[in-house]
């Protein structure tokens, strides 16, 4: 590279396409899983520790705060900007630690709101671990109910939309790749929906487990100091006032069993719509959803008329990295060498990696289903072919069990298989057998269109509602998506340079 680059040149520069060709998409992260989101999340770890710790009777070094005070020390992290982060990062240019870099910016922030604070109570007792595993355990908790979840169940709820709009919209079915008994639409787009809705109410549920005792988990320094005091019972009213859940048994980490539950809930929801992306594309081939042209765009460098899946592509192939990276990581993470190493400190900074390719594919996915259309006449064109009859086969064989006749199945295997069926074959075979009016009536009316059982009702019972249909979310047994948490929104790094801003939107 002969110049060097500009700021604006990032895009171009970039390693990874998580901060480069998607840095557009992906920005949103930054307040999340960006080196400047994980330090304001230590701190803010580091002043509610110490806040806690004066709020302790018994604790003599460290006498109750004021709350005028205490409002001062929490606008530290609820305010922290860039400057603040470019701070913590000078001072670790010294430590070569991470942690005890921002133990002493909180030091010094702590000493220039009120000199006569013990600045050595910052950080007490505590290990580095002891503030990574809540910082991280908080980004996640607040990423996943703030961002994640509502971009999961915006994905969906085309997907949902598709599902009950053509809930009664014949379609042949494939298996195997070939024709099968009919189907409709909307009761194949609603498998898919239910299946995400599922994971998305076990998503609802994760737990996020945090602890503080010190070294190796038996607070050894704490009770040293202070055994005076119940430090179980205060470690554990300070974890789950940040609202998280209190894991009482460690090593020097929390074991990271929860992180690998998210992300194995994570790899199915990838999976589910990786397997939508590809019958998408594959209904895309066959016809039976057209694509609309975007003026201006180009399909093929060399082919002018292709209109390519292209978001569907781009969406499955990025869920195959999301997975991977989760895959690994809720294998690796939990698993540390007797009481502690480090090999999960340098593996979790590549969660915002897997999230981001995670997010590129979810907006991938909505724009992909934003751009197609249920093409109605060439699925109809299949229903109605002469030769699709053989798919009712089904159909006559089971009535014939019904009323007694020998060998049904055979004998439409021998009139059926491996040959292409029209309706004369089908009406001249049903003339020939010995059933009473009403079974003639019933398979005199059968043809491959009015031949999809219940679907129409499945979709209705039990897929997820369209957005608004109030009726709808009220079905026994189901459960409503849900809301996102009253005053969150989305936020991006360049709000935090701005105090007044941050403030706006803390966690």
């Amino acid at each position: 590279m002969k110049d060097k680059p500009a700021e604006t040149d990032a895009g171009l520069t970039a390693v990874t396409p998580i901060d480069g060709r998607y840095r557009a998409r992906t920005r949103a992260l930054e307040a999340y899983f960006s080196e400047f989101a994980l330090i304001r999340y230590r701190v803010r770890v580091e002043v509610e520790w110490y806040l806690s710790l004066a709020g302790h009777p018994a604790i003599s070094a460290l006498k109750p705060i004021p709350a005028a005070t205490a409002k001062k020390l929490r606008a530290v992290y609820e305010d922290f900007a860039l400057d603040d982060a470019r701070r913590v990062k000078q001072l670790e240019a010294t430590t070569n630690h991470d942690v005890k870099a921002v133990e002493y910016f909180v030091k010094e922030r702590v000493a220039a709101i009120d000199r006569a604070l013990p600045i050595e109570m910052v950080h007490f007792a505590c290990t580095s671990e002891d503030i990574n595993n809540l910082a991280y355990a908080l980004i996640l908790k607040e990423f996943v109910a703030t961002d994640l979840t509502p971009r999961l169940e915006s994905a969906n709820a085309p997907i949902i939309k598709l599902a009950h709009r053509y809930k009664s919209h014949p379609m042949l079915a494939r298996t195997h790749g070939q024709e099968a008994s009919p189907t409709t639409v909307g009761k194949e787009m609603a498998i898919f929906a239910t299946r995400v809705a599922r994971q998305l109410s076990q998503l609802r549920r994760q737990e996020f487990l945090g602890k503080l005792n010190g070294a190796v988990g038996n607070f050894n320094a704490h009770h040293f100091a202070h055994p005076e005091v119940d430090w179980i019972a205060h470690s554990r009213n300070f974890v789950e006032r940040l609202g998280l859940t209190w894991n009482p048994l460690t090593t020097q980490i929390e074991s990271h069993d929860f992180i690998a539950e998210l992300f194995g809930i994570m790899m199915r929801i990838d999976t589910i719509l990786l397997g939508f992306c590809r019958d998408m594309w594959s209904y895309i081939s066959i016809g039976y959803f057209a694509q609309k042209a975007v003026a201006g765009e180009t399909g093929s460098s060399v082919m002018p008329h292709k209109v390519n899946p292209i978001d569907f592509e781009n969406c499955e192939g990025n869920l195959g990295i999301a997975s991977a990276l989760f895959d690994h990581l809720a294998a690796k993470l939990p698993v540390s060498r007797w009481q502690r190493d480090l090999t999960d400190s340098t593996a979790m900074r590549s969660m915002g990696t897997a999230f981001g390719h995670l997010v590129v594919a979810l907006e991938s996915l909505e724009r992909g289903l934003a751009r197609v259309e249920v093409n109605e006449r060439r699925i109809a064109e299949d229903l109605e072919a002469e030769q699709a009859w053989e798919v009712v086969a089904e159909a006559i064989q089971t009535l014939m069990r019904r009323h007694g006749l020998p060998k049904p199945y055979e004998t439409l295997k021998e009139l059926t298989r491996g040959r292409r069926i029209d309706r004369r074959v089908i009406e001249e075979f049903i003339a020939t057998l010995p059933l009473d009016d009403s079974a003639q009536r019933a398979l005199s009316e059968l043809n491959p269109r009015s031949y999809i059982g219940l679907a129409a009702k499945l979709v209705e019972r039990f897929a997820p509602p369209a957005k608004g249909s109030d009726a709808a979310s009220a079905k026994k047994g189901y459960e409503p998506p849900l809301a996102p948490a009253p005053g969150k929104r989305r936020i991006s790094l360049k709000d935090l340079d701005s105090p007044k801003k941050a403030r706006a939107r803390k966690p």
